[in-house]
């Protein structure tokens, strides 16, 4: 299945039915009357994330979704049918946009989150609704209320714990494939990871997901190499891995990289929880690990971990780390949402 997070689709809710002008007319009852019925509400567009979607490339086929119009309404005070509903089913983790690109109008990031993104038109009145002591016969019914129209964009945000970053080669997929199932391209050549991947990771009897987007390089946020984008997708996690090439002879340089990345890119990112990993040191005498780590430990001003994806070492205490960040932020949640449940007078 080919991944797709950004597409632009047209909605368009369903127009109600319009009112009927009618009067009784049956053999031997005098006095007859009107006794048109109202029209059918039109349906409405609805957004829903279930479970078992991971991408919106079904939006990349269909991009139209109009709802059906009321029914208009009959004689013998019969109302019309109502237009059916149509159901935008998207994954997890979809952000609805306004047709800016910028206006959230919504964000569904759990599994059963609907929300209306266009009512349908309400039924017009028919002539029995007019009726009165002075107007016993009226003939005149509404019209009902037309549909409208718009266009939304829909963004995936993946729902991770944890995202993965660094520049092309550094080493992402390697640990992403050593501790999940995940089966993401490998190969010594840059970006061969062209979409986020995820995985889901075991730890001491405990699981969490981890993303691995696209590696960065320097002008990312300028649209140089595959571009920013994908840091949408670990925009939602606990915590940040950064993971940098050991072998590399600019190791300062290429942290820093990824950093004004991060920043370039706004919102809370750069503030996230981040932990810092020295990868490939399964390359490295044990002289040069050392020097290796002092230098990004100079560079990011704090802890950093030795790791090697290929023969696993010491991915387990990177893992641990990983995991005490989840909890932390967990247990920040649950504080929070106490809060918001006091009770207030």
């Amino acid at each position: 299945m080919k991944f797709l997070d950004l597409a632009k689709v047209y909605i368009r809710s369903g127009s109600g039915g319009g009112g009927c002008v009618s009067f009784r007319r049956e053999k031997y009852i005098e006095y007859g009357g009107p006794d048109g019925g109202d029209g059918g509400k039109g349906g409405s567009v609805i957004a829903e994330a279930v479970e078992g979607l991971n991408t919106l490339i079904d939006f990349r086929y269909q991009q139209h979704f109009f709802a059906k119009n009321g029914q208009a309404g009959m004689g013998n005070q019969r109302t019309g049918k109502d237009g059916a509903d149509i159901i935008l089913k998207v994954p997890a983790g979809t952000e609805i946009l306004d047709e800016d690109e910028e206006t959230v109008l919504a964000d569904l990031t759990e599994v059963g989150d609907r929300v209306i993104l266009l009512k349908g038109g309400n039924g017009g009145f028919g002539n029995l609704h007019f009726k009165s002591a002075t107007n016993q016969a009226p003939r005149r019914a509404n019209p009902g209320q037309a549909g409208v129209e718009r266009t939304i964009w829909l963004r995936l945000k993946l729902i991770a714990d944890v995202g993965l970053l660094g520049l092309p080669n550094a080493g992402k997929s390697t640990f992403l494939a050593a501790t999940s199932n995940a089966r993401p391209k490998i190969a010594d050549y840059p970006f061969t990871t062209l979409h986020p991947n995820l995985g889901v990771v075991g730890v001491d009897g405990h699981e969490f997901v981890i993303a691995d987007i696209p590696g960065l390089i320097e002008g990312a946020h300028e649209g140089r190499g595959i571009g920013d984008r994908f840091l949408g997708h670990v925009e939602r996690c606990a915590a940040l891995l950064h993971i940098v090439d050991g072998t590399s002879e600019t190791l300062a340089e290429d942290y820093q990289t990824i950093i004004t990345e991060l920043e370039a890119y706004g919102g809370d990112l750069a503030d996230k929880p981040r932990i810092t990993a020295l990868n490939k040191i399964d390359a490295l005498l044990p002289e040069e690990q050392d020097e290796a780590v002092a230098v990004l430990e100079k560079a990011s001003g704090g802890r950093v971990y030795k790791m090697s994806g290929v023969s696993n070492e010491n991915v387990q205490t990177v893992l641990r780390s990983l995991r005490a960040q989840i909890v932390a932020r967990d247990a920040e949640e649950a504080a929070a949402d106490e809060e918001d449940d006091g009770w207030r007078p």
